[in-house]
């Protein structure tokens, strides 16, 4: 045996040996399980004695058709909330395309609604966003595309009531970071999941549990 080969058989070891000292070292990683109850994300604070869960705070916006959407157009339904802007040129039309499958999956249940809120509410007009909705070809009033709010303020109402990523940043695309979380909320306006929009396999999880969670709930 050479030296070069001496060296690559040693280095293929050690990788080895820390791969498995690494193994049994640690923790196996927690598995997804489909049959436990979903859980309320979020913290809770106790008032008056009470302890009560987080939940996502009244709002209005005006969507895609220049409606007033609000918390009251979701009364008595499941919906699925995220963050994205028209422009983006990164992970928004991942999810986008992602979120269609879920708009085609509960098209006809009247109990499961989408709200999509610009983080780009200057450009992203109702016009705007009637072109983006029509263009992935949904309707309209299953999926609320929605503007409104000065970008700091729609960047602390992702923050404080989605628990997601919604900042700005000159480093990204027109100054907008965003995460690209999809929350499941409940009737109750509590969320009860949040998946990655840009994998498929997180969204297949979130068409499940949004079964599960109308057969709780209904």
């Amino acid at each position: 045996m050479n030296n070069f080969t001496e060296k690559i058989f040693l280095l293929v070891v050690s990788l080895l040996l820390a791969f498995a000292g690494a193994s049994c070292n640690s923790q196996p990683p927690q598995k997804y399980d489909p049959n436990k109850p979903l859980p309320v994300i979020g913290p809770s604070k106790r008032v008056d004695g009470k302890v009560l869960t987080h939940q996502i705070e009244p709002f209005s916006f005006v969507d895609q058709d220049s409606n007033i959407v609000t918390e009251k157009s979701f009364e008595g339904k499941l919906f699925v909330a995220d963050f994205f802007f028209s422009t983006c040129p990164d992970i928004c039309p991942k999810m986008s395309q992602q979120m269609v499958r879920v708009h085609d999956e509960f098209l006809k249940d009247e109990r499961v609604a989408i709200l999509s809120h610009s983080l780009d509410p200057a450009y992203d007009t109702p016009k705007v966003l009637k072109e983006y909705a029509t263009a992935l070809g949904v309707e309209t009033q299953k999926w609320h595309m929605v503007t409104g709010y000065e970008r700091s303020e729609i960047n602390k109402f992702g923050q404080s009531n989605y628990l997601v990523t919604a900042m700005e940043d000159s480093n990204a695309p027109k100054g907008i970071l965003h995460g690209g979380n999809f929350v499941l909320v409940d009737k109750n306006r509590n969320i009860r999941g949040m998946y990655d929009g840009t994998i498929a396999e997180e969204v297949d999880m979130l068409i499940h549990d949004i079964k599960r969670l109308l057969n709780e709930e209904y």
